[in-house]
């Protein structure tokens, strides 16, 4: 069973995506929320997490950011982006930052286990 930790500004889209989890039939243990950059950092400093689901536009510290000082970190753990950010430039800077892969809203349960099979 794997912990996931998910990061985004809409507390209604970490209850969404935490459900989708739950639908798609992912071995999930424990899922763990923030509301930003910030905040995913110090869950990640106070929880064991094997898989970090993040938005990439949020406050304080966006999800291209919080990429990059999770792997400043030495963390290794797999990153999927989460985001209504279309552009291929965007995704490809988070990918090259040390995403592991990205997957657009809206989203169904079934993307989401063709995404995460994989990493957890």
């Amino acid at each position: 069973m794997a912990n996931v930790l998910i990061v985004d500004d809409s507390s209604t889209m970490r209850k969404i995506i935490s459900r989708s989890l739950r639908q798609a039939g992912l071995a999930v243990d424990d899922i763990y929320e923030a509301g930003d950059g910030i905040e995913g950092l110090s869950v990640l400093g106070s929880k064991s997490v094997h898989l970090v689901l993040s938005d990439i536009n949020m406050p304080n510290m966006d999800g291209l950011e919080f990429i990059k000082q999770v792997r400043g970190n030495g963390n290794g753990v797999p990153i999927v982006m989460i985001t209504t950010e279309g552009g291929e430039d965007i995704i490809n800077e988070a990918i090259a930052s040390g995403a592991s892969a990205s997957i657009k809203k809206p989203f169904t349960p079934d993307q989401l286990n063709e995404k995460l099979g994989g990493l957890i």
